[in-house]
């Protein structure tokens, strides 16, 4: 089952490639949700988010619930082989390639922080803009 879904977001990601002559990457949005607490799952999401970017996608990720731990200062990190890397040293990684993430709206205060918790580089959703983004015609939805 595992390898299915995996074979099916990699064949979904492989459709944002170059796309019809004279698409530029602003017309391929994709928007990641990850809610997963499963650092590999996790780190899927940022290794794949990743490669849209380098591909020319416009990537969103809004990070819910336990996924919103990785983005937590402090917050307790699982190394992923084979490259050694964490899900937020990857999420760290897309902040620097211009990826803006942002927390549910909802989840600092039920989970008792304050921005000040957060990483550099995440902030905080604003819902009509994630509706927005959801709702637009060129946007790919991969949930985690």
């Amino acid at each position: 089952m595992k390898r299915t879904l995996f074979a099916v977001l990699l064949m979904s990601l492989a459709a944002l490639g170059p796309g019809p002559a004279g698409a530029s990457g602003d017309d391929r949005n994709l928007f990641v949700v990850v809610t997963s607490p499963d650092a590999q799952t996790q780190g899927m999401a940022m290794v794949l988010s990743m490669q849209a970017l380098r591909q020319g996608a416009k990537v969103q990720v809004l990070l819910c619930g336990p996924g919103g731990d990785m983005a937590l200062k402090g917050a307790p990190q699982t190394v992923l082989k084979p490259r050694g890397v964490t899900p937020q040293g990857m999420l760290a990684k897309l902040i620097t390639m211009g990826v803006e993430p942002r927390v549910c709206a909802i989840y600092l205060p039920n989970k008792g922080k304050s921005p000040a918790d957060l990483i550099d580089g995440v902030g905080i959703a604003k819902p009509p803009a994630i509706a927005a983004a959801l709702l637009a015609d060129d946007t790919r939805l991969f949930t985690f």
